[in-house]
């Protein structure tokens, strides 16, 4: 299997939920001995991931038929993509008029039903004001179990471009190496991944080993990008927000990733699609936040931080890079892009911030040839280096989340 084939595969609709199945399977249920529809005994339908939760009333005297009523809705369901149905009981004391007496096993009438409806986020679908959509429960992540392999995960984010996102990350994951850790990378940028370039390997494409990516190495570290994948390094990604996201899940999902102690995540800039299924999705340990002193990126890093507080995912700290500049003809420094900014967000959001970095030509220079600072021993590695012990100390304050050694990827 090639790796274009296994990346389309994320999108194949056999992996999806198909909603208007489920309203079908819902809508046509009958209760076991008797006539009477379970599409007007249901009070709540809920949909999260491939788990669906039913809510619906019965009455003393179909204790009997519970489990039988379960079954055979989960049967149905599994059909339709639920891989999981958690059916939830609410027991009336008396039956309603006409209803659970009557031995007939006739199929419900084709009538109009109240039955809330399966979103169709279609641009056809046509609103229907009487019957409103399912509403789906937003993953939290303290639902999202660890990876089986991966004991940590650290989203590196910035609210705009050009900040040295990127460049932090490689740097910062290099340096969590040196400290003993075993650490990988995932290119989350996926409209623009310069991951390869910075760590050597632009070019190089992953192995296919049982329909899942085998991660390149780079320094000894566990490397992949949608990078690796699309050939020639002018080639656009012209994704939506849907095809995205998906790529970025298999990538996570569908890669042989060693046993690490850490995979840092270079994350897209912004607060779109690709922020909220990480967050929703991936167990993440925490995030850092990657911004420059002036106001125009702080006015940015701080909606990084606001979506990763309504997410529940810690801010370990806030990096500022480019903080300083000093000429190297004269030796003159001078705060090109201001100065505090990073001081300012970590007193407002009362979280660490974890060091500067310069503004210095050479760590430009090391990441375009593929030799990191961190690699290259230049005047800004002491810098990622404590940087890393500031983000290591803030992790070892966080409590483990449990790992869940029955996912299958």
């Amino acid at each position: 299997m090639s790796w274009l084939s296994s990346l389309k595969s994320v999108f194949s609709p056999a992996q999806e939920v198909k909603e208007d199945e489920i309203q079908t399977v819902l809508q046509n249920y009958v209760l076991p001995h008797s006539d009477n529809a379970l599409k007007e005994r249901i009070s709540q339908v809920n949909v999260q991931g491939r788990i669906l939760q039913l809510t619906i009333n019965t009455f003393p005297q179909e204790k009997d038929h519970l489990q039988q009523i379960h079954d055979e809705l989960a049967e149905a369901l599994e059909k339709c993509g639920i891989q999981e149905l958690n059916l939830h009981i609410i027991q009336q004391k008396h039956a309603a008029h006409g209803e659970a007496g009557h031995s007939c096993s006739s199929k419900p009438k084709a009538e109009n039903s109240n039955l809330p409806p399966v979103m169709d986020a279609s641009p056809k679908a046509e609103a229907d004001q009487n019957n409103p959509p399912i509403q789906k429960a937003a993953p939290q992540q303290r639902d999202v179990a660890a990876h089986p392999r991966i004991q940590n995960v650290i989203l590196v984010s910035s609210g705009k471009g050009g900040v040295g996102k990127s460049t932090t990350t490689v740097n910062l994951a290099l340096a969590l190496q040196q400290l003993g850790l075993k650490v990988g990378v995932l290119d989350a940028d996926i409209y623009g991944p310069s991951i390869p370039t910075m760590l050597g390997n632009a070019g190089r494409t992953p192995q296919i080993e049982n329909e899942h990516f085998v991660p390149l190495d780079a320094y000894g570290m566990a490397v992949l990008s949608i990078g690796h994948l699309i050939g020639a390094h002018n080639t656009p990604v012209a994704w939506r927000g849907p095809k995205a996201t998906g790529a970025l899940m298999q990538l996570f999902n569908q890669t042989l990733w060693p046993d690490l102690d850490v995979l840092v995540i270079d994350m897209p800039p912004g607060t779109g699609d690709i922020q909220l299924t990480l967050a929703q999705r991936i167990p993440v340990t925490g995030a850092v936040i990657v911004t420059t002193p002036q106001n125009v990126a702080l006015m940015d890093a701080t909606k990084g931080i606001e979506l990763f507080n309504k997410v529940n995912i810690p801010v370990l700290g806030v990096i500022e890079n480019m903080s300083t500049h000093i000429c190297s003809n004269c030796g003159h420094e001078e705060q090109i892009f201001g100065t505090g900014g990073g001081d300012q967000l970590s007193e407002q959001y009362h979280i660490p911030l974890l060091g500067h970095l310069p503004l210095d030509a050479k760590i430009r220079e090391h990441a375009d040839k593929g030799t990191p600072s961190v690699i290259a021993k230049d005047a800004a590695a002491d810098s990622y280096l404590n940087i890393a012990q500031a983000v290591l100390q803030q992790m070892e304050k966080l409590p483990k989340r449990q790992k869940d050694d029955k996912r299958i990827f």
